[in-house]
């Protein structure tokens, strides 16, 4: 059976509603997992949220309600948004799920088993926001850690703790031998440098005293799982892990893992593929990770422990969810950040979708009407048709990358064109001349064959006005790559009456 592209995003924290940057991360795996759909494979997109935890505990505790509660409550904004966004995910993943349980206790079980967890007593700096212990090289040049930890406490106890500094040499080896391992590549030199001050284990347990919420340790029921050792098996938990040999070899391993920048290191560059080292998952199913950047607001990551939350709910419903991917996707190049404006939305929706693209559908059909009553008659060449198979090459140039803002670009690269088309060759002048009736049958065909490829080569980021744009082409079928070749359209043709796919949008 050939392998399902499989493609899962970080499941998001259950502690705070979604915001700019949630909304980001999910549309970019979304369009990733469409393309691929679009070109005809089979796709097992994954998504969810990290329920467990201490700050979801303190959280549930202030609001007066259970853990439990508070936590689903949370999860339904976000499974709101993702409805509203048009997220075409195939599984859910909530770390409240009893599969999901099950296999992270049957991972306890085998890696304390084999002696590859231990129980120790430490002493340190805790940060509460991260969960994590930390150590001296998280301090700041005065000595002290920074906001970006939040409270710190300091902390003494016994924990469980998964040996993870003996595995620092076969991970660096790794990285050195797997340069596609990380995108984009200079996250993988940041990777590798921070592989080198491994020095310690890592913590994988909370004592019941302080942390009642999160699954209980199979061999010690007074502690519960670290939240991050738990949110990662998700990956593996849903793709049958433990329960479905045939469909996780179907799935595994991940395509593309998409995380921001922020959790690359440590949990997802370290713990991760040291956790699946130590299962024993050979280094050919590694996972890759793609990792993005920020999305900013005057400079400084859109967060709300920095009071500058995007409600991505108020922007789709202000604007439309196709204008907010499409903005998204066309302004933030991968792995880097980008920063947000709502003026720069309807800008660059205005000049690219309602300008551009719409404006060249409108005119199209309304000439195709009044010069052809609608049909067309199909050339033996076409002055659009090279411009065309070069805008379809480099979109899936751009595509294979993970480049959305080069692959719209590509796309927006023959709007353009055709607009120029139709000044260069002025219809209105030619349906004026008899002899000039075989130019204008060609004009017209061109601009509408072009329409059609463009619809699919919007199909990924624009899924709901590509299906309107071939509706009024009267295609019938649905988009996919496959019908991206020149000359789809046939001759006698009859093309639909034009209806406002993307009204300007006003500030």
């Amino acid at each position: 059976m050939p392998k399902t592209f499989y493609i899962t995003t970080a499941i998001d924290y259950t502690n705070a509603p979604p915001h700019i940057g949630h909304a980001y991360e999910k549309i970019l795996a979304d369009v990733i997992a469409r393309d691929r759909r679009l070109r005809g494979q089979d796709v097992f997109f994954l998504t969810g949220v990290d329920q467990h935890g201490q700050k979801v505990q303190q959280s549930a505790e202030k609001a007066g309600i259970s853990e439990k509660e508070f936590a689903e409550t949370l999860t339904e904004k976000f499974l709101a948004l993702w409805r509203k966004l048009g997220i075409s995910y195939d599984a859910w993943a909530a770390t409240t799920d009893p599969q999901h349980k099950a296999c992270v206790r049957e991972i306890l079980t085998k890696l304390h088993s084999e002696g590859k967890i231990t129980r120790a007593s430490h002493g340190g700096h805790y940060s509460v926001r991260q969960e994590q212990f930390l150590t001296d090289k998280e301090r700041g040049s005065d000595g002290t850690f920074g906001p970006e930890w939040g409270e710190v406490v300091y902390l003494e106890e016994e924990n469980y703790y998964f040996r993870l500094a003996e595995h620092k040499g076969w991970l660096l080896d790794f990285i050195n031998n797997h340069p596609g391992f990380v995108t984009p590549a200079f996250r993988q030199v940041e990777l590798r440098n921070a592989v080198e001050k491994i020095s310690g284990d890592l913590c994988i347990s909370r004592p019941k005293s302080r942390l009642s919420w999160g699954i209980e340790l199979p061999f010690d029921a007074e502690f519960v799982t670290y939240v991050w050792f738990d949110a990662l098996i998700n990956y593996i938990s849903f793709a049958g892990y433990g329960a479905d040999a045939a469909r996780f070899n179907t799935l595994w391993p991940a395509d593309h893992h998409v995380i921001g920048k922020d959790i690359l290191i440590p949990a997802h560059g370290v713990y991760w593929p040291i956790m699946l080292h130590a299962l024993g998952v050979p280094d050919d199913k590694i996972p890759n990770l793609l990792v993005h950047g920020y999305i900013n607001l005057g400079g400084n990551k859109v967060s709300k422990s920095l009071g500058n939350v995007v409600d991505p709910v108020q922007l789709a419903e202000r604007y439309g969810a196709g204008a907010l991917r499409y903005y998204l996707m066309r302004e933030a190049s991968t792995g880097q950040d980008m920063e947000f404006s709502e003026e720069r939305l309807i800008a660059r929706y205005n000049a690219d979708l309602a300008n551009g693209l719409g404006n060249l559908l409108n005119r199209t059909l309304n000439m195709a009407a009044r010069y052809r009553g609608s049909v067309l008659k199909r050339p033996a060449s076409s002055p659009l048709e090279e411009a065309a198979r070069h805008a379809v090459r480099l979109h899936a140039e751009a595509f294979d990358k993970c480049e959305t803002h080069l692959a719209l670009e590509a796309a927006s690269g023959l709007v353009v064109r055709c607009n120029t088309y139709v000044e260069e060759t002025a219809p209105w002048k030619l349906a004026k001349d008899p002899e000039q009736a075989d130019r204008l049958d060609e004009v017209l065909y061109s601009l509408a064959e072009s329409l059609r490829i463009l619809a699919i080569l919007h199909a990924a980021v624009l899924p709901e006005a590509s299906v309107a744009i071939f509706d009024q082409l009267q295609v019938s079928s649905v988009p996919q790559y496959s019908g991206a070749g020149w000359g789809g359209l046939l001759d006698g043709h009859a093309l639909g009456a034009p209806s406002p796919v993307f009204p300007r949008l006003e500030a």
